[in-house]
């Protein structure tokens, strides 16, 4: 019988860690493209907007959607899922352009601690003392990041605080869906569902926009669509164990965006306080795989938008 060799045995593993840095440069230059619209466009419609124009890659999706058979309970599933998720992403967008990508990146990490304790509290999921320790870590690294006392807490620091809580229950109905439908159905559902509750905020607080606007998130849904394409790449090369760290570079390529293109201060409390989070995100999917568990904790950028 033939030894495999070590090459073959590296190969996938490093195809899930190039997949999953690909993914996450191409999700900071997605923010990066949400923060240089600034404020013209609110924050409602330019979540609208992108999501509206990025039904385009619904299309193929199709067939699929119109094979499942939508039963009351999977519809109102569907629902839950679009309104929290549409809630998210205009905390999201309006958090985007009032504090630094650095910040916003940093907390975006604590969306899979969140699901962590959702698992629990609605799931069902077991919650052993290291996984509250890890979550105490977690927190503990919110606090440095933010430093309450120390600094002015801006409104957008606590939009991203309550955006990242709305992603982790979308993620969890998520969970719940997958059970029932394909993959491809959740996913091309989302699009849908968050395009209605979107539009009525839109409508309420519409601006025209420019042709240059709607270029740029038109761009948006490119990014945004072409990263979760990536990080699904990255899933299938290899466990999230392995590519599960490597989405703390998003924070290092935010930063460095941020002041190339931004201005914006590189803050080593930030640093650290993202390293926190992402450490006990990295513990908590170690031990899920460890345990032979089902898996709960999702990939850092899996709750974007």
């Amino acid at each position: 019988m033939t030894q495999p060799n070590v090459a073959s045995l590296l190969a996938r593993p490093l195809a899930g860690v190039l997949w999953m840095l690909a993914a996450g440069v191409t999700f900071v230059v997605m923010t990066a493209l949400v923060k240089s619209l600034g404020h013209r466009i609110p924050a409602p419609q330019a979540a609208f907007l992108r999501y509206a124009m990025g039904l385009i890659f619904v299309l193929p999706m199709l067939r699929p959607i119109l094979a499942t058979r939508f039963t009351g309970r999977l519809a109102g599933l569907f629902a839950l899922r679009g309104m929290l998720h549409a809630g998210g992403v205009m905390l999201w967008f309006f958090a985007m352009t009032r504090i630094p990508l650095a910040e916003l990146t940093a907390l975006n990490y604590l969306s899979p601690i969140f699901v962590t304790i959702g698992a629990a509290l609605f799931l069902g999921e077991h919650l052993a003392i290291r996984r509250i320790v890890a979550i105490g870590v977690a927190l503990i690294g919110t606090v440095v990041i933010l430093r309450p006392g120390f600094r002015e807490i801006e409104p957008g620091h606590l939009a991203m605080l309550v955006a990242a809580t709305v992603f982790s229950g979308s993620y969890l109905v998520a969970k719940v869906l997958a059970d029932r439908v394909s993959p491809v159905v959740v996913v091309s559902m989302l699009s849908v569902w968050v395009t209605i509750g979107l539009a009525p905020f839109a409508i309420a607080v519409w601006v025209r926009p420019t042709p240059y606007e709607l270029a740029m998130l038109f761009a948006v849904a490119c990014f945004a669509t072409a990263g979760h394409l990536m990080m699904t790449m990255a899933m299938r090369a290899a466990p999230l164990t392995v590519t599960q760290p490597v989405t703390f570079l998003q924070l290092v390529w935010a930063t460095l965006m941020g002041y190339l293109l931004f201005g914006e201060n590189v803050d080593v409390w930030v640093l650290a306080g993202a390293g926190m989070i992402l450490a006990a995100i990295s513990f908590i999917t170690w031990r899920e795989t460890l345990m032979g568990r089902r898996s709960v904790t999702p990939p850092t950028p899996a709750t974007k938008i």
